[in-house]
């Protein structure tokens, strides 16, 4: 039996790179008889977080939004994909937002043990993405038998579909969703 899949796009832009990046790596987890679950922020209402921790007693947060929705999706995913363009050589800030508003998390039962990052950036370099990968490893740490299992970034990716002139990516998407 397939992994339950959470695939979590975070680019507000329509037919990002990133989003597209997510879709193969959705169609490879498919293929691998995965059953996937994708979700783009685009659409989506998240407040900011404001530190009351009272979702650590209620088990959700108190804020009325998106945010909730999704955290329960999150706590019910065997893994977690999270997709995200690189600004500024970190996670959009969209991603930063539900992660914060996933406070929830620490104190529920979760099922997910898998993390994976897809990213595209204008920087060829790893480094972009070693960044993104610091800051999601910290959020992980905070989790008992969860861990990082890898990820692609598509470097040198800058403009609106560039994404579709690196076919390497895409590969690289798709077989990752496959082998999860």
């Amino acid at each position: 039996m397939g992994k339950n899949v959470l695939i979590i796009s975070s680019s507000l832009r329509k037919n990002s790179n990133s989003e597209i990046l997510a879709r193969e790596a959705e169609r490879g987890a498919v293929s691998a008889g995965h059953n996937v679950e994708f979700i783009s922020l685009k659409d989506k209402e998240i407040k900011f977080c404001t530190g009351c921790l009272a979702c650590q007693i209620l088990g959700h947060c108190t804020i009325n939004d998106d945010a909730n929705d999704i955290t329960a999706k999150i706590v019910n995913a065997d893994v977690i994909v999270w997709a995200t363009p690189i600004y500024y050589y970190e996670m959009s800030g969209q991603m930063k937002t539900l992660i914060d508003r996933a406070n929830s998390l620490f104190a529920s039962n979760y099922k997910f043990k898998e993390v994976y990052l897809l990213s595209t950036s204008a920087d060829t370099s790893d480094d972009s993405a070693q960044i993104v990968i610091n800051g999601l490893n910290g959020w992980i740490s905070c989790f008992n038998g969860v861990k990082f299992c890898g990820y692609v970034n598509a470097g040198g990716v800058t403009n609106p579909l560039d994404i579709k002139k690196y076919p390497q990516y895409l590969n690289a998407a798709y077989e990752l969703g496959k082998n999860m």
